[in-house]
């Protein structure tokens, strides 16, 4: 969906409207600084949060050369059915 198709016509001007009336003139530019600070810092911890993400996987995945080793968690004991 795209913005144009929500939002045509006088509605974006209804909508600003009615911000005005619900914040008052004098507390839109407080209010956008607010939300600009806050996505800021939002991306930020975003950006902090996957390069910590990246860091850790990669440090606790070991690496082998070899692709024919068996997993270590599995035990040929679990593999084969039990005996009666």
């Amino acid at each position: 969906m795209v913005l144009g198709e929500i939002f045509g016509g006088a509605d974006p001007i209804i909508l600003i409207v009615v911000i005005v009336l619900l914040f008052g003139a004098k507390k839109l530019p407080q209010l956008a600084r607010s939300l600009g600070s806050a996505s800021s810092e939002f991306k930020k911890g975003i950006e902090e949060g996957s390069k910590g993400t990246e860091s850790s996987q990669s440090t606790s995945i070991p690496q082998s050369n070899s692709t024919s080793t068996p997993n270590p968690q599995v035990h040929q004991a679990d593999l084969e059915p039990p005996q009666s």
